[in-house]
Order: C-alpha cells, then sequence, then structure tokens
C-alpha cells in the first residue's frame, strides 16, 4: 500500500524539493551505511510511512534528531551526512529518494515508522517487537 502523502507534492509544503530530497538522501546514506539496495529501499520506506501516519511533512521528519540518530554531531554516523555525492552509495541513496517521494517506491519497511540500528538500542525499543531486520537496522510499527 503506498499512501497519498508519498506524492512529492504534499511532501513538500516549501516547494524546495531538491533540497529536501538531497537531505533524505544523505540522511539514508547515513543511517543504512548504503550497505544494500534493500536496507535504503527500507529506511526510505520508513521515512515515508512516518509521514503518512503523522501527517507531518517531510522536511520537517529529516531534522527530526529523536528519528535520526545521524543528526547529532556526536554520532559516529555524523560525519557520513557530509559524503561525496559522487560516491556510488550516496547516488544509490539519491535515487532511492526520488523513487520515494515521486510515489514510486513500494513499501519496503512494511508498514514501519520507527528504526535503529543493531549497534544502538533506544529506549523506546525495549519493550517492542521489531517487525524486520534488514542489514543490521530493526524497523517497528
Amino acid at each position: 500500500m503506498q499512501p497519498s502523502v508519498w506524492k512529492a507534492q504534499s511532501l513538500f509544503p516549501d516547494n524546495d524539493a531538491k533540497e529536501t530530497l538531497h537531505r533524505l538522501a544523505r540522511i539514508i546514506y547515513a543511517e543504512s551505511g548504503a550497505s544494500s539496495l534493500r536496507s535504503v529501499e527500507a529506511l526510505a520506506s520508513m521515512t515515508m510511512n512516518l509521514c503518512a501516519t503523522t501527517g507531518r511533512p517531510l522536511p520537517e521528519i529529516i531534522f527530526d534528531k529523536s528519528i535520526f540518530e545521524s543528526l547529532y554531531e556526536n554520532s559516529a554516523r555524523h560525519q557520513d551526512l557530509f559524503a561525496n555525492k559522487e560516491c556510488p552509495g550516496f547516488q544509490m541513496c539519491m535515487r532511492v529518494a526520488k523513487r520515494a517521494a515521486a510515489g514510486a517506491l513500494p513499501d519496503a519497511a512494511s508498514g514501519a515508522t520507527r528504526f535503529h540500528s543493531a549497534d544502538n538500542m533506544p529506549r523506546w525499543a525495549v519493550s517492542e517487537g521489531y517487525i524486520a531486520e534488514i542489514d543490521g537496522l530493526f524497523f517497528y510499527k
């Protein structure tokens, strides 16, 4: 199921789609390490699911440190936000971000709206059961 909010026009209330897509791709790259297409698609899907279920616009979600650990300057993943845009892994993340925002990416996260990496167990996840594990990323509804 693809929520209608996945359509690009509703994701970008500030009409700055290019900058938002670029930032989304950087976050996906930092959080997934671009370890596989499957993990990149799942993380993009989870982000779009979060837009759909909360009604929050994508630009707001991609600045939310409670969702993306890499946004913290002391995070081990923070430097990956500044990856070279010519890096093949980043280019893959950019292509997936574009597909997700265009509504052309099937939900690869089984409806998940939260995630964490295997090396960072947030307090909220302790009592939750994850619905998918993809390349060291755990996804939750």
